[in-house]
């Protein structure tokens, strides 16, 4: 580090740098300590000089830092301003980094958007189905709005009988065969034919998984998906919600096919006796 008696022409002080870039001498100093920035000079007297240079690398660390990245990861970020490609480059890096940073945010923005949305139509705090709509917003499950539908009993077996991995296995399923359903009833599949029956069998599968085989939860489920439709009827018929609504007349169409010709009775109840078996 060169040293000057007095402040050369196209150096700054520490204040004159913290000035301009809107951050405190204090801070220049700790990114001095911890050699983030060093000065490039200094005088006799011992005052920090820093030039133009210091001021764009600065800007590096302070953008990175805003960012939300700790200053190990940003001092492992860091890329020489010495050609104008390094300085292209170490440009080109910001601008990816605060992009992937607006599409968080935006990600963000939007779960809070809809857990304000569920909050209101709920009309009661309850913070047990807030964390699961969060969990679920954080998850891509796009059914996130049935969760206010749910009981304490379904919730509670959702939060015991899946992990994360197996809860985004079964989202992924049921997703998969919503859009198949939708596809089907708009190609004009029978709801009885061979492809139906496929369907339904692996849709029926999906089910006994998700309730652990525990029938008493079917009810509820169908009562939710009513309430859902409502809601989606109420919300002005969105493109999405009207092949959900496709995709469910498909399904209940074919279930009951599959249970007619498998014998089942999916509430485990003798149909002659009106008892449970």
């Amino acid at each position: 580090m060169e040293k000057f008696r007095a402040i050369p022409a196209g150096y700054m002080t520490v204040g004159e740098l913290a000035k301009k870039m809107g951050v405190t001498v204090r801070t220049l100093q700790y990114y001095d300590r911890e050699n983030l920035l060093k000065p490039s000079a200094s005088s006799e007297g011992g005052r920090r000089l820093y030039t133009d240079k210091d001021m764009i690398e600065l800007h590096q660390i302070l953008s990175l830092k805003s960012l939300g990245f700790s200053l190990e990861d940003i001092r492992g970020r860091l890329i020489s301003l010495d050609t104008p490609d390094e300085v292209a480059n170490a440009l080109a890096a910001q601008a990816a980094d605060i992009e992937r940073q607006i599409r968080v945010l935006s990600e963000t923005l939007a779960d809070i958007r809809a857990l304000r949305e569920e909050v209101l139509q709920m009309q009661t705090v309850d913070f047990k189905r807030y964390a699961a709509i969060i969990t679920n917003l954080r998850m891509k499950n796009g059914q996130y709005h049935l969760i206010k539908y749910l009981d304490d009993k379904i919730l509670e077996h959702c939060r015991s009988a899946f992990d994360k991995d197996s809860a985004a296995e079964i989202i992924k399923t049921y997703s998969r065969l919503s859009r198949q359903a939708a596809e089907y009833r708009a190609s004009g599949v029978k709801p009885d034919s061979e492809k139906g029956m496929k369907f339904a069998e692996e849709f029926w599968d999906m089910i006994e998984k998700f309730t652990g085989g525990d029938a008493s939860m079917l009810p509820k489920l169908i009562e939710v998906e009513s309430l859902a439709e409502a809601e989606q009827a109420k919300g002005g018929g969105a493109p999405d919600s009207q092949n959900q609504v496709a995709a469910n007349l498909f399904i209940g169409s074919a279930l009951e096919a599959y249970f007619k010709s498998r014998g089942i009775d999916p509430f485990g109840m003798n149909p002659d006796k009106g008892e449970k078996k």
